[in-house]
């Protein structure tokens, strides 16, 4: 199965186009941005005044929850007031277990999402062996339920969303496919063939999750079996209870970013724990990247290139663990961060990144420092000795040319190669050999016209850099590792993927490198380029370089491996978006406990408003935190809920007394340390 046209040139998604109000959605459309309100749904007044915030803010549709008929009439009044202040956004409804809701939303709002989860279905967490033959009774009685629904939307002109959350599958569906993007696409996939039994196409689809691994590969199976039924419903895409500040936005981008480089995605929603309005920029600036793109077909001939990937399932290719100084790299170890001091060797600067920085101590695996000449030289010799006090330091790598190789001892060597240019790597290769050294081989790319070079499927910069590598080996070299440093992130990620395919192929267990180099290192596009990489298992390392101090960009390296699940140096919080259902402020609660807890290293804690999605969502974290009622909160230890009705103002320290009792608390350190 293929999930995208063509994985090393961008291609969107054919898709029909979906009205949701005056907006169209697929076709030929942009990628529309969307996102939620939070305040009660019968609070018109405040539904009002955020909804006109967020259309200020450039939101194209705005959706609002529905929990009950009276909140979907209210859908009502709230374009009335929008209306009577000149304001016309289409508005969606949200529905979740009430079907009796949907046919009210139905009258009054231009789309209604449902959740296939819930819409027939109680969530009970119960094993539901059924046979071929229940199964399918279980499908008619769900349908009974639908088809109402969708009949009353074909008469109104009103469109659909099915939306499968991860947190949210019913019991059936988990019992026969599993808590799996497999089950995701095949919950909504029983909705879609009723809608088209009864000849309703006005339907766009998602698969949310909060692991940005599990969204992306639903997401792709999702569009694998479009293609295979001949169906072409537009995708919102969305990583849901991505949280808050820099790690919402970068997990949202990891996830979001990484399909729409394939061209999947119509229409977008970040969902992050703040104002809704803050979404909008975010979702923006995603977006904006792909406005432009066109279908890279030029009508020259392409030449097949192999993608050796499982898209569908987190399978990283078998590399060999290189030691590093006290450091592992790859074989299956979480992924380093490097940091590259460039210009002159300075010991005041090398030195000041061996320092743990900030709350989270965290400090470079590894230094890639420069020897360009004898004063560089002296200055090595220096760093290692001093270096070598430390009772932990980061591996120190030499980057060096052939000739200022000998002498330098060092934890791995660098070298810097230059595509279409003829270099001499035979004795820092030697030295490598003899030294039993790992061999970092960076090849910078000197393409003018990355992305035409992409659509030709012409990738030059990986063939080069292999031949170097393969140089190396026959020399003696065992611990290899590749990177490119490539200026566009488009051709950058493309070329990572082919040389991680061919390296597959060949059956080569070199580790990769991945770098993003100056003017890539802003938060959205080193998102993409490393979180859609690292999310398919492609990537022992990475380096951030760029202008911002080396403190900025070594903290955003980290955070972006701990978004895509590449590896954990701090707290991970699953928090959702908040929206009328949520019974407290989400958004103060969620930077309390963050403030309270942020220094456990792989802990996961979630931080849920309601039982929608929370319940589903709790099963992927240590410890939960979720509102019961109002100024009510339920404490989990995973999806076991062991405290019930807990006032608000003692919930906190509750939660931290459940953490000390099952063994995962430490003190937090001294400010300074």
């Amino acid at each position: 199965m293929s999930y995208c046209s063509d994985p090393y040139s961008y291609r969107r998604r054919q898709s029909h186009e979906v009205h949701v109000g005056d907006i169209g959605v697929g076709g030929e459309n942009p990628i529309r941005v969307q996102s939620m309100t939070t305040p009660r749904t019968r609070d018109i007044e405040a539904q009002v005044a955020q909804t006109l915030r967020l259309v200020e803010a450039g939101c194209e549709i705005v959706r609002i929850t529905a929990p009950t008929s009276a909140d979907a009439r209210a859908l009502r009044e709230i374009r009335a007031g929008l209306e009577a202040r000149g304001v016309r956004v289409p508005l969606v409804a949200d529905i979740h277990f009430s079907p009796h809701a949907a046919m009210e939303a139905a009258l009054w709002a231009d789309k209604v999402r449902i959740n296939p989860g819930n819409f027939a279905d109680a969530k009970k967490f119960a094993v539901q062996e059924h046979s071929d033959h229940e199964y399918q009774l279980e499908l008619e009685r769900i349908a009974d339920k639908f088809r109402p629904f969708v009949e009353r939307c074909k008469e109104r002109g009103v469109s659909m969303r099915i939306g499968t959350n991860h947190g949210s599958l019913s019991d059936r569906i988990m019992t026969r496919y599993g808590d799996t993007p497999l089950g995701m696409v095949e919950s909504a996939l029983e909705f879609v063939r009723m809608c088209e039994d009864w000849g309703y196409r006005e339907v766009i689809l998602s698969m949310k999750a909060s692991n940005p691994k599990v969204m992306i590969a639903a997401y792709r199976l999702l569009a694998a079996r479009m293609d295979e039924l001949g169906m072409t419903y537009p995708f919102h895409l969305g990583v849901t209870e991505a949280g808050n500040g820099e790690d919402g936005r970068i997990k949202s981008a990891a996830g979001i970013g990484s399909l729409l480089e394939d061209g999947i995605g119509d229409t977008v929603r970040v969902s992050l724990t703040e104002d809704p309005e803050f979404e909008i920029p975010v979702a923006k600036e995603l977006v904006r990247r792909y406005a432009d793109l066109h279908d890279g077909k030029d009508g020259s001939s392409t030449p097949v290139l192999v993608d050796s990937r499982n898209p569908f399932e987190y399978s990283p290719r078998p590399t060999r663990e290189v030691a590093l100084g006290s450091h592992a790299l790859g074989g299956g170890k979480p992924a380093l961060v490097f940091v590259r001091l460039d210009g002159a060797l300075s010991m005041t600067a090398a030195l000041g990144l061996n320092r743990p920085i900030g709350r989270d101590a965290l400090r470079p695996d590894a230094l890639v420092l420069p020897v360009h000449g004898d004063a560089d030289r002296d200055t090595w010799h220096n760093v290692r000795l001093n270096s070598g006090l430390m009772s932990t330091r980061p591996a120190l790598i030499a980057s060096v040319t052939d000739g200022l190789a000998m002498g330098i001892v060092a934890d791995a060597y660098h070298v810097p190669l230059l595509q279409g240019h003829d270099h001499d790597i035979a004795r820092v290769a030697a030295l490598a050999a003899e030294s039993n050294t790992a061999l970092l081989l960076e090849m910078h790319a000197n393409t003018e016209e990355p992305v035409r070079q992409a659509t030709r499927h012409n990738f030059p910069v990986v063939a080069e850099l292999i031949a170097y590598a393969q140089r190396a080996e026959e020399i003696g070299v065992a611990r290899l590792i590749l990177a490119l440093r490539i200026q566009d992130r488009a051709y950058r990620i493309r070329a990572y993927r082919l040389l991680d395919s061919l390296l597959r192929e060949g059956r080569k267990d070199w580790n990769l490198h991945l770098v993003v180099p100056p003017g890539g290192d802003n938060l959205i596009d080193a998102s993409i380029s490393l979180g859609s990489l690292l999310c398919d298992g492609i990537g022992s390392s990475v380096s951030v370089d760029g202008e911002t101090p080396h403190p900025v960009r070594m903290r955003l390296a980290f955070n972006i491996l701990q978004a895509s699940g590449a590896r954990l140096t701090k707290t991970e919080f699953i928090a959702c978006p908040s929206c009328g259902r949520t019974l407290f402020d989400l958004q103060s609660t969620t930077e309390r406990i963050k403030q309270r807890t942020g220094h456990l290293k792989g802990v996961k804690i979630a931080v849920m408003g309601c039982i929608v999605n929370g319940l589903g969502e709790l099963a992927d974290a240590d410890f939960g935190y979720m509102g019961s009622g109002e100024g009510k909160v339920n404490l989990f230890v995973g999806k076991t809920c062991v405290e019930k009705n807990l006032p608000e103002a003692v919930a906190d320290e509750r939660l931290v007394v459940l953490i000390k009792a099952h063994n995962r608390w430490i003190e937090p350190p001294e400010a300074g340390e």
